[in-house]
């Protein structure tokens, strides 16, 4: 069965809710047992029959088990917010002297989670240059417990050699975590390459209408315990309406990024031809220098990506913004509407040097007619020129 006909039937079971094409959203805390025997037999971190509402319901067992046939893992859990499920990946895996390695163009709070949380407990972060590929067996430990990829990474897009990595990484004993929010379950499955642990944030493009929080982390079967321990054991759990909503967007999503898809490669060209542009961050474009792994490894694209500037001043990039109607200003992506966002990489790194001008521009592609976009951009591009 094909992945647009699943995502429209995984996680349905009309006849066990008299027909209703949705499953019901449960608002639960207490669960009752009919019997001593039934209270005392009963498995916590059961997904057939509740148990305590923070350990899930039937709403929050069918958008897991959704998510978790889509990427081909084994199990899912839900969280209430993209970080979150970052946080609990990082720190279900890492203990007291382990070391983990992080991308260097990873997401910047899962930075600041490695940096600021996980130090002063006592474990070590290391980042490396996201084209390393096989490479990074140099820089694995004794103590490397985990490898923290990003694929394409935040900003700027890097594409990375998963299988590559993740073969270093399990000769080592390393549990491998990808963030796989930018391609979703759709357009990368992480598993086939190696990935042990993925991580998303649902709020994105799984939930696709920026009208809710919500996080999500897939593994292996091998893998599942040590996730689901650190999840339940810490109280992590999303409430039921925003799992709902989540499992609304997944009806929708091979639809929406397909669209997504195709109006950011249409924009992307289109700003490639601009004399104001130096590079366009998009793994879609022949011209990106990972394209080749993207088609070996991608199933498809999506409508995130940046924009190098070949001459820059923050005056001209608030000119463009503030004149844009179509582009709003936001932190985050994945819904309906385009978003512009400018961005510094430079202040961030610190295994590789961001040499290119500064801001650079995130640009997020969504469901506008692509003529309007680019009629927007125009005339935003005339105010930059202005102020520049």
């Amino acid at each position: 069965m094909k992945d647009k006909t699943r995502i429209i039937t995984l996680g349905r079971d009309t006849e066990a809710f008299q027909g209703a094409v949705n499953p019901p959203v449960y608002h639960a805390s207490t669960i009752l047992f009919p019997t001593y025997k039934a209270l005392r037999s009963a498995n916590p971190f059961q997904t057939d029959k509740p148990y305590y509402g923070r350990r899930g319901t039937q709403t929050t067992w069918a958008f897991t088990k959704a998510v978790a046939e889509l990427e081909g893992g084994a199990h899912a859990w839900a969280f209430p917010s993209g970080l979150a499920a970052v946080n609990c990946a990082l720190s279900s895996f890492l203990n007291q002297g382990d070391h983990v390695l992080i991308t260097d163009s990873t997401y910047y709070p899962t930075r600041v989670i490695a940096d600021q949380i996980l130090k002063p407990k006592g474990v070590e972060s290391s980042y490396y240059d996201p084209d390393i590929g096989a490479g990074i067996a140099a820089l694995i430990k004794p103590n490397t417990k985990v490898i923290y990829l990003e694929s394409p990474g935040s900003l700027t897009f890097e594409i990375q050699d998963i299988p590559a990595i993740a073969a270093e990484a399990h000769k080592a004993g390393a549990t491998v975590i990808l963030d796989n929010t930018w391609a979703s379950p759709l357009y990368l499955k992480p598993f086939e390459l190696g990935v042990d642990v993925s991580v998303q944030a649902a709020t994105k493009y799984i939930v696709g209408h920026s009208d809710a929080m919500l996080g999500v982390v897939t593994t292996t079967e091998e893998k599942w315990v040590t996730l689901r321990n650190g999840a339940g054991f810490t109280g992590q759990c999303a409430g039921p309406d925003d799992i709902y909503l989540g499992l609304r967007g997944l009806r929708t999503l091979d639809a929406r990024l397909r669209q997504h898809q195709t109006g950011a490669i249409a924009l992307a060209e289109w700003l490639e031809g601009r004399p104001e542009i130096d590079k366009v961050l998009h793994p879609a474009l022949p011209s990106h220098p990972r394209h080749d792994i993207l088609k070996r490894d991608f199933l498809g694209a999506s409508g995130l990506f940046g924009v190098v500037f070949k001459k820059v001043t923050e005056p001209a990039i608030e000119a463009m913004l503030d004149s844009l109607e179509h582009f709003g200003m936001g932190y985050s992506w994945g819904g309906f509407e385009s978003l512009a966002l400018p961005a510094w990489p430079s202040k961030i790194r610190t295994a590789t040097k961001w040499t290119l001008p500064e801001p650079i521009l995130r640009i997020h592609v969504g469901l506008e007619d692509i003529d309007d976009l680019i009629a927007d951009l125009e005339q935003g591009f005339e105010k930059f020129n202005a102020a520049l």
